[in-house]
């Protein structure tokens, strides 16, 4: 069963929040009307959560009740609380004896997915005092399986790291009660499956499972519904209504990729912008714009896969608290992340299709707030731009050509005229990245990055550090013995051979050197052994004979 409306059970607008409507005489909090407990309404109202969204309003009726289900609804419009609530019901606390297994199980795509729905329903059980442990990649293992050991009632991760220590024997999942999958479009993806359906194994049949995602398209409900038991299918907006948010307006330009820095560096100075987070589509390209807009004087900050755990948390904290004010991001940071005043959202580069895009411009106006999503798309990005744009019924079926003086930029964005490619000293009054501590979170899986001193000294595999001579006088060093005094060499260049002549010939000293620098063949009686072939060096071609050209080395 499939429904689909964008009022809620009184009447009135659904996804407006709790500033925008005041909520009826009979029904002092919406949650509490729709069946939550008093202490979870307590702990959202202390966070200022009073009114339901659309799509919590529809699925907390159902969801209370025990069914599976499948929600859909637009980014920004209160997905999580639509799981959570239901989920916090559910379980219970230590307090009311519960004996520290989990008893749900949330998994989301993202790192930085899991550590915000974690934080989200930690405040929602916070009364209750529900004890929700984080589980995902890129930090140790040892902190997480001691929260484990202590004893949860929820457990929030990524798929690796579950089945990691759930392999271990450190994670037991035979209890759980309700699963949610977030981002499900993302998590039924070919690249997550096998992950999940091993994760569904380590689960009793007896549970209710819920989806949510913002996209859901049929293949992904259709392959969803083999583990769940006839779940309704919610959908907050009407069969009509565009996916795209109303509060966001959308421009789209063609740029060329040797103009875009300076059209994202005057878009960057527009009036009303504040927190902007940028979108690349590969590693490579988001430290490029990173650093380019750091070097043009905006607080900027790149975040990909790339990147350890704790510089990734680093640069979203800094984010968070307006430390920085860029954020150059891969898709790891387009699916459900929330900050709060995102006001434009920039890609870049041309997104891959019709999710990714809304998954992306997602990220601002949120909540009914207002938000600026601007598309970079490139010559050869064209084809691809038209299927997204046909698939979302947008007026930009062919972007126009627009540069860093278009007229046109200026006034769609509100760029003050004279506008140029550096932010004015006067205006950088962010604390940067620098100014956010980098937590040690005891990164996994990945070597420590060799020092590097900028010359060949460091040696061709980079273990030599910064400054240290390396080589044999540093092993000696290690052994408490002196290391032996190399030969001085001469100022003749120096040869390479195959025989090793040039190398016996440098330890016998300057003697065996000739007035051309080339150096004399060695004899028959000499005992040294000769030079099969000379590579370069003065006197090619000149000086050699057929003997030191063809010669074998004695034995």
């Amino acid at each position: 069963m499939a429904l689909s409306t964008s009022q809620s059970t009184d009447g009135t607008p659904g996804t407006s929040t709790g500033s925008e409507r005041a909520p009826a005489a009979e029904t002092p909090n919406g949650f509490a009307a729709l069946g939550a407990l008093p202490e979870t309404v307590q702990a959202l109202a202390e966070q200022g959560i009073t009114t339901p969204f659309a799509i919590q309003t529809m699925t907390l009726p159902i969801a209370l009740s025990g069914h599976d289900l499948i929600g859909q609804a637009r980014t920004g419009t209160g997905k999580t609380l639509g799981f959570g609530v239901p989920l916090l019901q559910r379980v219970v606390s230590k307090d009311e004896g519960a004996n520290g297994m989990p008893q749900a199980l949330v998994v989301a795509p993202t790192r930085e997915l899991a550590v915000q729905v974690a934080t989200d329903l930690e405040k929602a059980g916070k009364v209750r005092r529900i004890r929700v442990a984080q589980i995902y990649g890129g930090r140790a293992f040892e902190p997480q399986v001691e929260t484990l050991r202590k004893g949860v009632e929820v457990v929030v991760g990524t798929p690796g790291r579950l089945l990691d220590l759930a392999r271990q024997g450190r994670l037991d999942l035979s209890a759980v009660k309700v699963l949610v999958l977030d981002e499900a479009d993302e998590m039924l993806d070919l690249g997550f499956l096998p992950d999940v359906e091993r994760i569904l194994e380590l689960l009793p049949t007896e549970r209710q499972t819920m989806l949510f995602s913002a996209t859901m398209p049929g293949p992904v409900v259709t392959m969803a519904r083999r583990f769940m038991k006839q779940p309704t299918h919610i959908r907050a907006e009407e069969a009509n209504e565009k996916r795209t948010v109303p509060d966001t307006a959308i421009h789209v330009y063609r740029a060329h990729a040797m103009d875009k820095g300076e059209v994202l560096a005057r878009i960057l100075q527009a009036e009303g912008r504040g927190l902007t987070m940028v979108f690349c589509r590969t590693k490579r390209t988001c430290d490029k714009v990173a650093a380019d807009m750091a070097d043009r004087g905006f607080a900027a900050a790149a975040v990909h896969g790339d990147l350890g755990q704790g510089a990734r948390e680093q640069a979203l904290r800094a984010f968070r608290s307006g430390k920085i004010d860029v954020l150059v991001a891969t898709d790891v940071a387009a699916r459900g992340i929330d900050v709060q005043d995102v006001t434009h959202v920039i890609n870049y580069q041309c997104p891959d299709d019709e999710s990714t895009f809304l998954h992306r411009i997602g990220r601002t106006g949120r909540a009914g707030a207002k938000g600026v999503a601007v598309t970079f798309v490139d010559w050869d990005d064209i084809p691809k731009w038209k299927l997204i744009n046909r698939a979302l019924e947008l007026p930009f079926e062919e972007p126009v050509e627009t540069y860093s003086s278009s007229k046109h930029l200026f006034g769609d964005l509100g760029i003050p005229e004279g506008t140029k490619g550096t932010l004015p000293r006067s205006r950088r009054v962010r604390e940067g990245l620098e100014a956010e501590v980098l937590e040690d979170v005891g990164e996994t899986g990945r070597r420590r990055p060799a020092a590097r001193d900028g010359g060949r000294e460091a040696g061709r595999d980079g273990r030599r550090g910064a400054g240290s001579s390396g080589g044999r006088d540093e092993r000696a060093a290690d052994r408490g013995e002196e290391a032996p005094a190399l030969p001085k060499r001469t100022g003749s260049p120096r040869r390479r051979t195959r025989g090793g002549g040039a190398a016996a010939a440098a330890a016998g000293g300057s003697e065996h050197s000739t007035q051309d620098g080339a150096g004399a063949p060695a004899g028959p009686d000499d005992g040294a052994p000769r030079r099969r072939r000379r590579r370069g060096g003065r006197g090619r071609g000149s000086g050699g004979t057929a003997e030191s050209a063809g010669a074998q080395p004695e034995s």
